[in-house]
This record gives structure tokens, sequence and C-alpha cells, in this order.
């Protein structure tokens, strides 16, 4: 897996920004380019989700509970619910699949209300998420402009998906649902960018914010898994992080399917 780091390492080096990835190939852990804390943007969704179903298991939150839009605050951002007429009725689960697949805000903070920031941080706690920390809800830039943003690290996404994969800390049901959740995400331009969905599994969560490019996935090939969490910030263009991350996609695909790297 040498080449294979020094390639991604090569990728990260030519861009312009700040970048760092983390990988988790059939177990062996690769780093490359730095790895030290990010602004989240919205991969800190991942964390909440597990928390929600990890809630659900416990019978804290019901995802069949039905959820009037009127009684959804609308966000600025991503989404789709800032649409939808408020007669519109949702499911808990819808939310959370809003959530992830389009990366809906006002479905974001809807959930964290319900839940509560305390339980979020509770669940990052409790899987080794050293660096990760929910500190606002989505779009709040009066928070941002204070210094209360939300953190992570490629490693911590990295972690994050495992649990969501492997492990014991949600059941195989609630692992199948948040898989095919994932599995159905709708921006697909960066790290599954040059993948044939039809060979494998790709699911993956998106984060982005001004000067700031992130994805990380969980990419599925055979008897080989991959986790893979890229970010990127201080960017001048967005387009170059894009570009950046969609190649390191395109190295692991390559890496699986044909052995290169």
């Amino acid at each position: 897996m040498n080449d294979f780091v020094m390639n991604a390492a090569g990728i990260l080096s030519n861009c312009s920004g700040r970048a760092g990835a983390c990988f988790s190939w059939n177990g062996e852990w690769l780093e490359a380019g730095s790895c030290d804390v990010f602004s989240s943007a919205s991969l800190i969704k991942l964390p909440i989700l597990l928390t929600a179903f990890r809630l659900a298991e416990k019978g804290n939150l019901d995802l069949n509970e039905k959820v009037k839009l009127r009684d959804v605050e609308k966000t600025g951002g991503a989404g789709v619910l800032q649409a939808l007429s408020e007669d519109a009725v949702l499911s808990v689960q819808d939310l959370l699949t809003l959530m992830i697949t389009v990366s809906d805000n006002a479905a974001t903070n809807w959930v964290i209300e319900k839940i509560g920031m305390t339980k979020i941080n509770e669940t990052i706690e409790g899987l080794g998420l050293v660096d990760t920390k929910l500190n606002r809800k989505m779009m709040d830039l009066d928070a941002i402009q204070s210094g209360m943003d939300n953190f992570t690290s490629p490693a911590d996404m990295v972690r994050c998906l495992q649990a969501i994969n492997e492990g014991d800390f949600v059941s195989e049901d609630s692992r199948q649902k948040m898989l095919a959740i994932l599995q159905k995400q709708q921006f697909t331009d960066k790290l599954p960018y040059n993948m044939d969905k039809d060979l494998i599994y790709a699911g993956n969560k998106t984060g982005e914010l001004p000067g700031i490019e992130h994805d990380c996935a969980i990419i599925k090939y055979r008897d080989t898994t991959v986790y893979a969490a890229v970010m990127i910030d201080q960017l001048e263009q967005k387009e170059w992080g894009r570009k950046t991350i969609s190649e390191v996609g395109k190295l692991i695909y390559e890496k699986l399917l044909v052995g290169k790297g």
C-alpha cells in the first residue's frame, strides 16, 4: 500500500489548499497530508445520523414519527424542505435521509433540536472521535463568527464510517438502513465521481463551506472494504478541492479494480 499512499499524498500536495486524508483499507490504517482538525461542514451529519439510529434502538426516538413541515424551521443552504409545501408530512427517518442524501440543513436542525446537542456529543465521545465536536446548528453564521464552529478530522470520520458499517455500536438493521441512505447520496462529484457504482458499493457524505471541500465514503468491492476521508480548506476556488478529491477517489477505484496505485 506504500505506492497508494505516495500517490494520494502527491495528489493532495498539488492542491492549493491545506489537504489531509485518512484511509482504512481492509483494516490497514493509512494517512496522507495534514490529518489535523478541520471545520467539519456537513460531515458532522454522520455522527448525528448514528446518534439518531442508536436512540431509536433504545426506544428513545421513533423513526416513524410524523413531522409536519410547518413545524420545521426553514434555513438557508442545501436542502429541499424549504421548497416544499407546509402541508407536507414526513417521518423522522425521511428527515434523516434528506439530511444525508441532499444535506438538508432544515432537516438537520430539526433532528439536532429533537435529540439534543448533548446526546450527539455523547455519541461522538463514545465513538472515540477525539477531534470532533458539535457546537452549533447548520447555517448559524453568527456562531461561526464567534468561534463556535463544528470540527472533525479525517481520522475521526473514518472511525465514524467504521461504526456505521461494522462493530456493535448499532444493530444490523440500523446498519443496513444507514448504508442504504449513504448509497442514495445525490452529491457524487467528489470521491465516487470516477467510480462505476454498478460494480462497487459507494456510500458517501460530502461537506462544503466557503474555502472548504470535504468528502468521506465507504467503498466496497468483492472482499475489500475501504473507508476514506479527504478534507481540504484554505481554498481560493472550490473546484480545485473537488478535482483533488475526485482524483483521490479515482486512485482508490483503480487500486480496487485493477491493482494500480
